[in-house]
């Protein structure tokens, strides 16, 4: 798992059938990079959250056969060495 806070979100018209519905969100991972995350739990801007990434991201979306490779699987009340 990965550990990142949200900055944003995308709005996309156009996309894969199988990613109708979706939420995406820009997470920036504590290296200062950032990645697009499917939402699986409500997150919002400003939330520190959890990311996993490849197949287990894909199984937790119930979504074996989209080309997701990240997602977010929990929002962080509070956590230490951080």
């Amino acid at each position: 798992m990965i550990i990142g806070k949200v900055i944003g979100s995308v709005w996309s018209t156009r996309k894969a059938d199988n990613l109708g519905g979706l939420k995406f969100m820009i997470v920036e991972l504590n290296d200062k990079t950032s990645l697009v995350a499917c939402d699986g739990v409500g997150a919002g801007v400003g939330d520190k959250v959890l990311i996993t990434c490849g197949s287990s991201a894909r199984k937790l979306m119930d979504l074996e056969d989209a080309p997701v490779d990240a997602a977010i699987i929990g929002i962080i009340d509070e956590g230490e060495g951080e």
